[in-house]
């Protein structure tokens, strides 16, 4: 009789994290922040078809990174139960943390069985309230780990990086302009190399707690998405590219007349004439060439 295979339940768990982890790795990052109206979602995805960000109820959304069959699953299981959950009771009755919930167990439970492999997934589900204060966003993990966030959350990709830019530049009450250009921007950090991102390569979504639709979510089209990134983009600093010699040429000209203050040797020309030079004095040195770059 054969010896069963033996592997401690610790590094069984470890194997199927990091199984987990390289799937999620694989993705693009996915962000969600909180501004001043609402809860605003930003992925860098380029299907046009294959959404990152939808609707779940209401005043709810979902985000997920990962694979899109198993996070599609959950999404439309999510669905289902708020669907069923408001009409067996009340609309007011479906709450994001409820879904979390039930997330979570889901999550849990396949990742602890032995019998199939762990979710490549990890997914957002944020809940609009009457105000900032109310707004819920939910982290969960593909071990059915759930997180609380305040302010913005980073899932996916190269998540740390993208997460240390927004922390950086996020403040409370931002606007839905000013989080959108933080978050695009966030993601083109996401290497060693600054990208540029375009419309069509962002699923934009909010929820927008000022519409007065009883549904909250709202997607935002590529032509919305572009004004609103021109609108937002700083403009260009006329000083750029100015030499020194320019800029002092620019202080002469917007001198007032008769002000000597603009150019000090003018100031001392008129308290004592300089006497022309002699014969007797010393040669002058030739001006040093420009292009000698010798080190001194």
């Amino acid at each position: 009789m054969s010896v069963p295979f033996y592997v401690s339940p610790e590094q069984l768990m470890r194997d199927r994290a990091d199984f987990a982890r390289k799937g999620i790795a694989k993705g693009r990052s996915a962000i969600a922040l909180q501004y001043a109206d609402g809860i605003l979602f930003v992925a860098e995805n380029r299907s046009p078809a294959l959404h990152k960000v939808a609707e779940i109820y209401d005043r709810m959304a979902f985000a997920a990174v990962g694979r899109y069959n198993e996070f599609e699953n959950l999404r439309i299981a999510g669905v289902r139960l708020a669907d069923m959950r408001g009409y067996s009771y009340d609309r007011r009755d479906v709450t994001g943390r409820a879904l979390a919930n039930a997330y979570a167990q889901t999550l849990g439970a396949i990742f602890s069985s032995g019998g199939e492999k762990p979710l490549e997934v990890e997914i957002l589900v944020a809940e609009v309230g009457a105000s900032a204060g109310d707004d819920q966003i939910y982290r969960l993990t593909y071990d059915g780990s759930i997180a609380d966030v305040q302010g913005y959350a980073v899932m996916g990709g190269p998540a740390d990086q993208v997460a240390d830019y927004v922390g950086e530049h996020y403040r409370d009450g931002i606007s839905l302009a000013g989080a959108l250009r933080l978050a695009v921007d966030a993601l083109a950090h996401d290497g060693t190399e600054v990208r540029e991102l375009t419309p069509d390569q962002l699923e934009v979504a909010v929820l927008d707690r000022t519409r007065t639709q009883v549904r909250k979510f709202k997607r935002i089209s590529e032509e919305t998405l572009e004004r609103i990134l021109s609108e937002s983009r700083p403009a260009p600093d006329p000083t750029d590219g100015e030499t020194p010699e320019d800029a002092a040429a620019s202080d002469g000209a917007d001198a007032p007349a008769g002000d000597t203050s603009a150019n000090p040797e003018d100031t001392a020309s008129t308290e004592a004439p300089v006497a022309p030079p002699s014969n007797d004095d010393a040669p002058v040195a030739p001006p040093e060439d420009p292009n000698d770059n010798r080190p001194l």
